[in-house]
């Protein structure tokens, strides 16, 4: 599935979520997307490579974040998951990832900020692959595709506190930053 609009697709910018995958591992090593949402210029993507979970956020192609898990996916159907705990108290601020495999937890990293409103104006939500740019230099666009099967992914969004609605100060920190 792909080419899915930013705006078709549940938002999670500013907020915890996480994303659930029910995959099935080949003989081949597990490599390529499970989830891509953007691309080279923002965006984030869950996927796999050389048998290990991996998440990956991008910032406006400067900054990238990625978490690794520290074991390899077994091979046959596992669940395999990432949790971003968002640090809240406004826009664009980063969070805690958490890797999981059939509940246990693999690995751990750090996202140090976000994007606050869009990723990009012209990529897209891909799963199982990407199609455009790629938000990580991991995988080309050729390489992307999952080697595995993928029965399942899920996006879930923590509770919204709706502290990263715009006050004051922060009307001034960002008219501020614009001169």
């Amino acid at each position: 599935m792909g080419r899915l609009s930013e705006n078709s697709v549940v938002s999670i910018k500013n907020k915890s979520f996480s994303v659930t995958a029910e995959v099935e591992i080949s003989d081949k090593p597990a490599n390529g997307v499970l989830i891509a949402q953007g691309g080279k210029f923002g965006g984030w993507t869950v996927y796999t490579k050389n048998d290990k979970l991996k998440f990956a956020y991008n910032v406006l192609g400067i900054h990238l974040f990625t978490t690794e898990a520290d074991e390899d996916i077994p091979k046959g159907k596992h669940q395999l998951r990432m949790e971003f705990k968002y640090d809240g108290g406004g826009l664009g601020k980063g969070g805690d990832v958490s890797l999981f495999y059939d509940g246990k937890q693999v690995g751990k990293g750090r996202v140090g900020f976000t994007h606050a409103m869009i990723f990009s104006a012209d990529e897209t939500t891909d799963i199982g692959y990407e199609s455009g740019t790629t938000v990580t230099s991991d995988y080309t666009t050729q390489t992307s595709k999952f080697t595995g099967k993928i029965e399942l992914v899920q996006i879930d969004i923590g509770d919204d506190s709706h502290d990263h609605m715009i006050d004051v100060d922060e009307r001034i920190r960002i008219a501020m930053a614009r001169q």
